[in-house]
């Protein structure tokens, strides 16, 4: 284990989280019938150059991590106890079965992120909905904290949203940015950034953690955290892993670390 990271929580208060995505490291392995490129090998590498969580998003189809990746990444973070981990997915398909079954074989789960994503999206593309699908969602939030998870919602950032998050039970939301990371480098991103500086107001007005991710990148996290204070965690994939094919993994992980210890420093 890597000896900078102590199992202490504490020193992680007051600055925001980077939990590394390895759904592209899977995807890129499952072109092939081998076991290379190694998300386990990989996950390992990105938490001993500094990440404090992994994020997975098992999809139905397998089309990139698949169950065995979840219990054998579990696995790891057991070696990690001051890191988190997180699985995303939609609890109408095979999230929550899969969760159970991870925490009934002694796995650690911190984190799981509700995404109302359809079996034929490509990636995620929208939040919920929570005034009309909050009789659905309550159950279901339940049924995650009953596993000893956190439970997180993927919303746009609609500030008059997140007094209905809390009455579903979930202790989170995190905040989909695509349409920040659009807006970025353009004239159109502070006014975008306003409106999810507003919705990151609102969600901690009514005692919701908040979380943020969506294509996040190098040259617009730091902006974003700046802009959006109380962010305790962002997790990263697409831009990560395609910049780690350039930069190495670990280079990778401690560049965007730096980012986000500058954006802290300049708040």
């Amino acid at each position: 284990m890597n000896p900078l990271v102590a199992a202490d929580a504490d020193l992680h208060r007051g600055r925001t989280r980077l939990s590394v995505n390895v759904n592209k490291i899977a995807l890129l392995r499952n072109t092939r019938a081998l076991e290379r490129p190694d998300v386990v090998g990989l996950a390992r590498i990105a938490l001993q150059a500094g990440a404090e969580g992994i994020t997975v998003h098992p999809r139905p189809d397998e089309r990139h991590i698949r169950p065995a990746d979840v219990f054998a990444l579990a696995q790891l973070m057991r070696e990690w106890p001051a890191a988190e981990f997180n699985i995303e997915g939609n609890p109408l398909h095979n999230l929550l079965p899969l969760a159970e079954a991870v925490v009934a074989a002694g796995g650690p789960l911190h984190q799981l992120t509700f995404v109302p994503d359809s079996v034929e999206q490509s990636t995620s593309d929208h939040g919920w909905n929570v005034a009309e699908q909050q009789a659905l969602l309550g159950p279901l939030v339940a049924r995650g904290r009953a596993l000893g998870a956190r439970v997180s919602l993927f919303m746009d950032p609609v500030p008059e949203a997140m007094a209905a998050v809390v009455d579903t039970g979930a202790q989170r939301v995190e905040l989909y940015t695509e349409s920040y990371a659009r807006s970025h480098g353009s004239a159109a991103r502070q006014p975008v950034l306003e409106g999810f500086a507003a919705a990151g107001r609102a969600a901690r007005r009514v005692g919701l953690e908040l979380n943020a991710g969506h294509d996040l990148n190098l040259d617009n996290l730091g902006d974003f955290l700046q802009a959006v204070p109380g962010v305790e965690e962002v997790s990263i994939g697409h831009a990560l892993v395609a910049d780690a094919l350039e930069m190495g993994m670990a280079e990778t992980v401690r560049a965007y670390r730096r980012v986000m210890h500058q954006a802290a420093r300049g708040r």
